[in-house]
């Protein structure tokens, strides 16, 4: 069996999961959502996931327990989650925005808003999905911070630093993660068919760049069954299709 980009893309999105436990991985959109229950049936079982309203649910949609709205907070804001969202705009430092491009009291184009973008960063471990990585996405500066970055955590003090977390920001082109001393964004790895210039390209700051960058790794044969069965009808190629 061989492997699409986007089956790479999900095997990346499990892994940022590796090594979690049990807590409650909150994957957002198609791929995450893929990539949280293959981490789920294969490498990761304790993980607990929702059923994206009330519920804790097995892999296969087995309801185990309640998950009344009061009670999520609880889990929230006592930082025990892992939540991957994402977001129109990143800069070095992983500060967020899926607000509004431009400025906020006359923006361009009009986004989701805050949501719980400013909670989800301060008090949990936060991953990033970008389906589509180029220079609009990856900024010097993101035209509102929604999701609070290592840099504006450290300046606010310890109660923005208690469980803040930025671990990776997967794509359709590599695995970047913020590994670095001042704790900017790095490149991690490169898919397979994309090089370090593919990304420094795509990028509209200036990388870290290790000196040997490896390849994301590519899904087991067990793996693509699971991504097969997660996902019957290739939802997932229309989040990342086949590259040209």
């Amino acid at each position: 069996m061989s492997a699409t980009r986007a089956d790479i893309c999900c095997v990346a999105v499990a892994e940022c999961f590796r090594g979690d436990g049990e807590i409650v991985a909150n994957p957002i959109g198609t791929i995450p959502r893929i990539g949280g229950l293959l981490a789920r049936r294969s490498f990761e079982p304790d993980l607990v996931m929702t059923d994206g309203e009330a519920m804790f649910t097995d892999a296969d949609g087995t309801v185990e327990a309640w998950n009344p709205y009061r009670s999520m907070f609880d889990v929230v804001w006592s930082g025990r989650r892992h939540v991957m969202m994402g977001g129109s705009q990143l800069d070095a430092h992983g500060n967020h925005n899926f607000a509004a491009i431009g400025d906020m009291k006359h923006p361009k184009a009009q986004l989701l808003g805050f949501r719980g973008a400013p909670g989800n960063t301060v008090n949990n471990v936060t991953s990033y999905w970008v389906p589509n990585h180029g220079p609009r996405v990856f900024v010097p500066a993101v035209d509102v911070v929604t999701g609070v970055g290592y840099d504006r955590a450290a300046a606010a003090g310890p109660a923005a630093t208690r469980f803040h977390e930025l671990r990776h920001v997967v794509t359709n082109l590599c695995v970047l993660d913020f590994q670095t001393a001042d704790n900017r964004m790095r490149l991690r790895s490169i898919h397979p068919g994309v090089s370090v210039d593919d990304v420094v390209a795509a990028t509209g700051f200036d990388l870290e760049i290790p000196s040997d960058v490896p390849t994301s790794r590519e899904p087991t044969d067990d793996e693509l069954a699971i991504i097969a069965s997660l996902d019957p009808k290739d939802t997932r190629l229309k989040e990342v299709p086949e590259p040209a």
